[in-house]
C-alpha cells in the first residue's frame, strides 16, 4: 500500500525548477531515502511533502488523501531537523510533550505516551535534563521521540544525523532504523551521505538537477545503476571510457574488456574497486593486464590501491587485508589486475546531470 504519493510535483523559483515534475512513492512502512548532492532538490521535496513549501504544480497524496494544498498541521507528519530544533528553556519531558499540548491531548495521557516515546529511543529517566545536559546524540533521539510521539502517519528526516561526529552517526542511524522498524512508520529521509542512505533505506531515490535519476534497492543501485551519475553517487567505482564489441568492449586505449553486461548504448564501462584483482602473478582467466602500483593506502580491514594499466587507463582497487595477507603493495610494484567479466557493467549515459543555479537549503 502506498503511504506518500508525488505525482509531476514542481517547484519553480523564477525560472529555475528546484524539483522537476518529480513522481515517486513511499510504501506503507518502509524507509525511502531521497539521496543526492547539495542543490539536487532533495530537501525542497521534503519540505514540499511537509507542507512548508507550496508546489508550483503536482499533487502530494498522504494515505490516497489530497493535501497539495493543505498547511502543515493537517497532514499528520512528523519532523526530525537536522539541528533537532529542542526548546533550550524545556526539559526532555517538555521537549517530547509540546506537539501532545498543541493538540489538547489530555494529561494523563501525555504522560504515558511520553515516557513511552522516551523508552523507544533509550532515554527512560532523562525525562528531567535540559537539552544542554544532553549529548549531540541524545539530542538527536530526543527529536525522534517528539516526532513519533503525535503518532504520526509519515514521519520525514532531514539529514537527521549530519551533526553527529563519526562514530555517534554510526550507532544512531542503527537506533533509527530499529525504532523505524519498531513502529512500522513510513519515513522518508534526506542525506547527502551514500554509507548512510544504504545502510538505513529499504529503497532509495537519487536525485540529481531536481529531477528522479533512479530508484530502487539500494543493492539495485549498487549493482544495476541507471546512469553514471547514479553510479558514482552509490559507491566508489572505476569509470573507463569504452565502445562495444563482440563479448564486451575495447577501452580507449586498445584493451579489449570481456562483459557479461555489454550494451550498444554503452559508451563507459563501471568495475567497482572490490571487483578488481590484484595479484603478484598472472592467473587463468580472463581481463588479465599487467600493472604498476602507483599508491596504496592500509585501512585496516583492507587496502587501497591506485593502478595504472600499461595501456593508460587508472583503476582503484580494494583488496581486503586477509586476502593481501603480507604483500607488500609499495609504489612502482609490478601486478597483475584481473576483472571478472561478471563485474565490468556498461553504462548509459556517461554525463553527471548539471547542478541546477538554487540553493535548495534557502528557497527564495
Amino acid at each position: 500500500m502506498t503511504a506518500v504519493r508525488l505525482d509531476r510535483l514542481t517547484k519553480l523559483y523564477g525560472a529555475t525548477a528546484a524539483v522537476d515534475d518529480v513522481t515517486l512513492e513511499a510504501r506503507e512502512g518502509e524507509l525511502l531515502v531521497l539521496l543526492g548532492p547539495s542543490g539536487c532538490g532533495k530537501t525542497t521535496t521534503l519540505r514540499l511533502v511537509a507542507g512548508f513549501v507550496e508546489a508550483t504544480s503536482g499533487t502530494i497524496r498522504l494515505g490516497g488523501r489530497d493535501v497539495t494544498r493543505e498547511p502543515p498541521y493537517r497532514r499528520s507528519i512528523g519532523l526530525v531537523f537536522q539541528n533537532y530544533a529542542l526548546f533550550p528553556h524545556l526539559t526532555v519531558f517538555e521537549n517530547v510533550a509540546f506537539g501532545l499540548r498543541r493538540r489538547r491531548v489530555a494529561e494523563a495521557e501525555i504522560g504515558a505516551r511520553v515516557r513511552r516515546a522516551l523508552g523507544l529511543v533509550r532515554l527512560d529517566g532523562f525525562e528531567g535534563r535540559l537539552p544542554r545536559q544532553l549529548s549531540g546524540g541524545q539530542q538527536q533521539r530526543v527529536a525522534i521521540a517528539r516526532a513519533v510521539v503525535i503518532e504520526p502517519d509519515v514521519l520525514l528526516l532531514d539529514e537527521p544525523l549530519s551533526n553527529l561526529d563519526a562514530k555517534l552517526r554510526h550507532d544512531v542511524r542503527l537506533e533509527l532504523r530499529r525504532l523505524q522498524k519498531a513502529l512500522s512508520i513510513t519515513a522518508i529521509m534526506v542525506t547527502h551521505d551514500q554509507d548512510e542512505a544504504m545502510a538505513v533505506g529499504d529503497r532509495l531515490a537519487v536525485m540529481g538537477s531536481g529531477r528522479i535519476q533512479q530508484v530502487g534497492t539500494p543493492a539495485e543501485l549498487y549493482r544495476s545503476p541507471a546512469n553514471r551519475f547514479v553510479a558514482s553517487f552509490v559507491g566508489r567505482a572505476n569509470f573507463l571510457d569504452a565502445s562495444p564489441a563482440p563479448g564486451g568492449f575495447v577501452l580507449a586505449s586498445g584493451l579489449a574488456l570481456a562483459s557479461e553486461h555489454a550494451s550498444a548504448s554503452a559508451g563507459t564501462v563501471m568495475i567497482r574497486p572490490e571487483a578488481v584483482e590484484v595479484a603478484a602473478e598472472p592467473r587463468p582467466g580472463p581481463n588479465q593486464f599487467p600493472a604498476t602500483v602507483d599508491a596504496a593506502a592500509f585501512l585496516g580491514a583492507s587496502w587501497d590501491l591506485e593502478l595504472a594499466l600499461d595501456g593508460g587507463e587508472r583503476l582503484m582497487a580494494t583488496v581486503p587485508a586477509a586476502r593481501a595477507g603480507t604483500e607488500d603493495w609499495s609504489s612502482g610494484r609490478r601486478v597483475f589486475v584481473r576483472v571478472d567479466p561478471a563485474a565490468a557493467v556498461g553504462i548509459p549515459g556517461s554525463e553527471r546531470p548539471a547542478t541546477p543555479a538554487h540553493h535548495e537549503e534557502t528557497p527564495r
